[in-house]
């Protein structure tokens, strides 16, 4: 890890990662007034995956692609970014920002799930009183209330969690090629390749789209998911984290799910009820004692963004 030379210019970045990331779950839901999800979904990714090809190969010490992991980055970009950020889109769709805000900050529970059925990790007391915790607000957020499914809303709580757990199995799957490759050149790897299997779908929404009748809010929103929230976010979290721990960095990540929820009442008119309240304290709760209870390894954080 690289010591920071300009603490101001470190933190102030982190603040816009933050702030980007917050703002995408709103910008997000306004864009879908203008695009259906699943156009939105195969623009963001291919869109995403084009854009990342220029940053991948301006960097001097780029890693090489090895025709070997091939495989491998086909089933992490099916999982981190087709599962991951399809879902979170289509999940949107039918729920609200505040509670996918929610739902997307459990998912390191998801990982630590899967590294101990993968014996990566091991569960400590904590981590259970975390898991436990997190599990009873995802219950209250999704089965609290029985009108939010007859609204829709509970459909899309369960597929913005079915995408949180999507990024779970890329988290602890890209450990098997992560040693040999920088963390810009994974994540370009893996955009082109979610972006190429949505290519067909991409071709077909682009052929069915009325491109007048968008209009240039619509525009915006998805240049923004693509640019702020899939691109530029994630460069300046990997930078940050050459110049801080995971853990130092998570306390600032954790301030994204209220952040959203309160842009989410502000710019959406999104109310707290009592459910997304009682739900969100436990989450939120749960999450942080998993993360930081004393004797805990290393936080993980790579679940932060949308």
């Amino acid at each position: 890890m690289e010591r920071a030379r300009h603490p101001v210019l470190l933190y102030s970045l982190i603040l816009l990662m933050v702030v980007g990331w917050s703002f995408n779950f709103v910008i997000a839901k306004v864009t879908l007034r203008h695009f259906d999800p699943y156009t939105l979904t195969s623009f963001r990714i291919i869109f995403s995956g084009v854009f990342m090809l220029p940053i991948y190969f301006a960097m001097p010490r780029r890693s090489r692609f090895n025709r070997k992991d091939l495989w491998n980055f086909v089933v992490l970009g099916f999982f981190g970014v087709v599962i991951n950020r399809g879902f979170f889109i289509v999940g949107l769709d039918y729920t609200t920002a505040a509670r996918s805000a929610l739902i997307v900050a459990t998912g390191p529970i998801f990982v630590l799930v899967l590294a101990r059925a993968y014996k990566l990790e091991q569960i400590t007391r904590g981590k259970i009183i975390g898991m436990a915790l997190c599990l009873a607000g995802i219950a209250v957020l999704v089965g609290g209330d029985a009108l939010h499914f007859h609204g829709g809303t509970g459909a899309g709580d369960l597929v913005a969690i079915g995408g949180t757990i999507g990024f779970a199995v890329y988290t602890v799957l890209a450990k098997k090629v992560a040693r040999q490759y920088d963390t810009i050149s994974m994540n370009m790897f893996c955009n082109m390749a979610g972006a190429i299997m949505l290519l067909p779908l991409g071709i077909e929404d682009a052929a069915r789209l009325n491109w007048s009748g968008v209009g240039w809010i619509g525009w915006i929103g998805l240049a923004y998911t693509v640019l702020v929230s899939s691109v530029f976010a994630y460069l300046i979290f990997f930078w940050a984290l050459r110049h801080m721990t995971a853990s130092r960095l998570a306390v600032f990540t954790y301030v994204e799910p209220p952040l959203a929820m309160l842009l989410a009442v502000i710019f959406l008119g999104e109310k707290l009820t009592s459910t997304l309240l009682a739900g969100g304290a436990l989450i939120l709760a749960g999450v942080y004692i998993t993360e930081f209870w004393p004797g805990a390894e290393e936080a993980t954080v790579e679940t932060a963004g949308a």
